[in-house]
Order: structure tokens, then sequence, then C-alpha cells
């Protein structure tokens, strides 16, 4: 399986609380990839990319379990 799939697997099954705390870890991990980023180049810079991806999937379903 894809690594979506599986992502959005193991976010299902939180609960509202859980997805609150995933996603301020996630902002703050955000936030400390980028500035090394920008004091260094990271080896991979596509994570930056698929962990903000992963973060519009959690407030995604979030704002599903809200509603």
């Amino acid at each position: 399986m894809s690594k979506k799939v599986d992502f959005l697997k193991s976010v299902q099954g939180l609960n509202e609380q859980d997805l609150k705390s995933r996603l301020e870890e996630d902002k703050l991990r955000l936030k400390k990839l980028e500035f090394a980023h920008a004091i260094s180049p990271l080896e991979n810079p596509m994570t930056i990319r698929s962990l903000r991806r992963d973060i519009a999937r959690v407030q995604t379903q979030l704002k599903n379990k809200q509603a």
C-alpha cells in the first residue's frame, strides 16, 4: 500500500484530542525542518512537502470529526 493510504488508516482511528495533539507535533516538526533547511539545505527537501500534506490530511480528518 502507499504511504498515503497507511497514513489515512492510522489517522482515522484517532479521536479529536489525539488529532489535535498530532497536528501540533507535526506543525512544530515542520517549523524545525524549514529552519534547518534555511540554514543548510536538507538532503531530501521533499520531506517538507510530504509533511505539509500530512498536516493537511490531519486537518481534514479533524474537520470531519467536528462536523
